[in-house]
C-alpha cells in the first residue's frame, strides 16, 4: 500500500510538472522587442514563402480586382505618375522587382480609414484598385527569396494570419499597438470630420470620425511641426497605455525611435515622422513631463543598450522613415537591412538568450492581401501583414497559421509580466500561443 501511495504522488508530480511549463517557463522570457516596420501586406513581400498561405492559394481563390460598376477589369488600372509599369498589366498580382528593384523607392499605395474597408470589400478582397491613387500597383509583390529578412524568417517563426488591428494608416495602427483604442477628438472643426449618409455610407472622407475619433493621420498638440495649424492637432489623450500597465509593476520599458534627438534638439531630419510616436499623444508622456523623458528614446540608445545588456523589459523599436520600409521614402532592402542590423545587435549581445524579438508592420500600406480578415468590431481588423517572431524559445524553421492580429503582442506582454488587459479587444486577443515551444 505504501508503494502504492509513493507511486500516486510521484505521478501526481509528474502531471503538475507537465502542466506547468506553458505559465512558468513564459517567466523565462526576460526581454520583448518590438520592432514595428511599415506599409507592407503579407502577400506583398511573404507571398512566397515556403510552407506559408500565400500566392499559390490566392490562384484557387477570387483575386480578381473589380471596378465602380462592380465588372472586373480587363487589365488593372495604369499605375500613375510611373512610366516604369506597363499601361496594361493582366489582372491578378505581378512581380514589381521586374519594373523596381527591391532596392528603389516605389509609389506608396492608397492606407486611409475608410478606403481600405471598401477595399476589403466584406472579405471579397476585390477592390484595392479602385479605392487607390495608385491604381493596380496594389497588387505587386516582391520577390521573398530576396529579402534581407529572408534567412531570419526560415530559421524561426513566421506567422501567416496576423491581421493589423484597426482599419487604415500608420498613425491610427501606432495608436492600436501602445492603447488597443482609437484617439478621441471631440469637438473637432467640420471640414476634418468625415460625414456620412442615414444608412452610414461614406459621402466625405476626414480624418475624424461623425462620433469623435481620429482614424487618418493626425499629428498630437504635444509633437508637431511648428507649420502644423492648431485646429489640425489631436487633444492630448488620457486613456491608459500598455507603458502604463507596465510602470504601475515597475517595469522597464522604453520606446526608441529614430531620429528622435533631433527632434528634442529641435533639428528634425527630413524623413523623421511625428504621428509615429504614439506615445506622446498621451498626457503622461507630453513634453516636460518625467514620462517622457524616462520612456522616450533614440534608436542609438537602443543599439547601445542591446550591446552591453541594459535592455529594459519591453523594447519598441521605430526606425526613422528613410530605413523603415515605407514605400515612398524608404526601400524594402534598405529598411530590411537595417531591421536585420537591429535584430542581429539584440541576438549577438548579453540580452540575446532570454529576449522574444517580434518584428511586424504597422499596416498593409494600401497593398493587396488574397486572405480576408476576420471581424471583430467597427476598427478592424484590417488586411493581412507579415509577422515574425525571433527568440531562442521560438519554433524553429515555424509557419504558424494562427489568427494574430497587433495587439496580440499587448496580449503576449500582458500575459508575460501578468498585467490587467486595456480593454476587450487585447483581453481576447491571442497571445502568440502557437509561436514558442513553451
Amino acid at each position: 500500500m505504501k508503494t502504492i501511495f509513493k507511486s500516486s504522488i510521484l505521478l501526481l508530480a509528474a502531471v503538475g510538472l507537465a502542466q506547468k511549463p506553458a505559465d512558468a517557463q513564459i517567466n523565462k522570457v526576460k526581454h520583448v522587442v518590438v520592432i514595428y516596420m511599415e506599409n507592407h501586406s503579407f502577400d506583398n513581400l511573404w507571398g512566397q514563402f515556403p510552407g506559408a498561405v500565400g500566392l499559390d492559394n490566392a490562384k484557387k481563390e477570387n483575386i480578381i480586382q473589380l471596378d465602380a460598376n462592380g465588372q472586373p477589369y480587363t487589365t488593372l488600372p495604369p499605375i500613375p505618375r510611373s512610366s516604369a509599369f506597363p499601361t496594361n498589366l493582366p489582372n491578378t498580382y505581378f512581380n514589381i522587382d521586374q519594373y523596381v528593384a527591391a532596392d528603389q523607392i516605389s509609389p506608396d499605395p492608397t492606407h486611409r480609414f475608410y478606403q481600405e474597408q471598401f477595399q476589403i470589400d466584406g472579405g471579397k478582397m476585390d477592390k484595392y484598385a479602385l479605392y487607390n491613387d495608385n491604381k493596380g500597383f496594389t497588387m505587386g509583390y516582391y520577390n521573398t527569396k530576396d529579402l534581407p529578412l529572408y534567412n531570419l524568417a526560415k530559421q524561426y517563426t513566421i506567422c501567416d494570419h496576423f491581421f493589423h488591428s484597426a482599419f487604415g494608416g500608420s498613425f491610427l495602427n501606432h495608436q492600436w499597438l501602445i492603447a488597443a483604442a482609437s484617439p478621441v477628438f471631440p469637438n473637432a472643426v467640420e471640414r476634418l470630420v468625415a460625414k456620412e449618409d442615414a444608412s452610414g455610407k461614406l459621402i466625405k472622407d476626414g480624418m475624424i470620425t461623425p462620433d469623435g475619433y481620429a482614424v487618418n493621420t493626425a499629428n498630437s498638440i504635444n509633437l508637431h511641426p511648428e507649420k502644423d495649424n492648431p485646429e489640425n492637432l489631436v487633444p492630448t489623450q488620457n486613456g491608459v497605455t500598455i507603458g502604463d500597465r507596465l510602470s504601475d509593476k515597475k517595469i522597464s520599458w522604453a520606446w526608441y525611435s529614430g531620429g528622435w534627438n533631433n527632434i528634442m534638439q529641435g533639428k528634425p531630419a527630413p524623413t523623421f515622422t511625428y504621428h509615429h510616436q504614439p506615445f506622446a499623444y498621451f498626457s503622461k508622456y507630453a513634453a516636460g513631463t518625467l514620462g517622457r523623458k524616462e520612456h522616450l528614446k533614440d534608436e542609438t540608445e537602443f543599439l547601445e543598450a542591446a550591446k552591453k545588456g541594459t535592455l529594459p523589459a519591453v523594447s519598441f523599436v521605430k526606425p526613422i522613415g528613410l530605413e523603415n520600409e515605407h514605400p515612398g521614402e524608404s526601400t524594402v532592402k534598405g529598411g530590411e537591412t537595417h531591421a536585420v542590423e537591429l535584430i542581429n545587435a539584440v541576438l549577438n549581445g548579453p540580452n540575446g538568450k532570454d529576449v522574444v524579438i517580434i518584428l511586424t508592420y504597422d499596416e498593409n500600406g494600401g497593398f493587396w492581401d488574397h486572405v480576408a480578415p476576420p471581424v471583430i468590431d467597427k476598427w478592424g481588423p484590417g488586411t493581412r501583414i507579415p509577422a515574425l517572431i525571433i527568440s531562442p524559445f521560438a519554433k524553429k524553421g515555424y509557419v504558424d497559421h494562427t489568427s494574430y492580429e497587433t495587439v496580440s503582442i499587448l496580449s503576449f506582454i500582458e500575459k508575460r509580466w501578468g498585467l490587467e488587459p486595456l480593454n476587450e479587444r487585447d483581453k481576447k486577443a491571442d497571445p502568440l500561443s502557437h509561436a514558442f515551444k513553451f
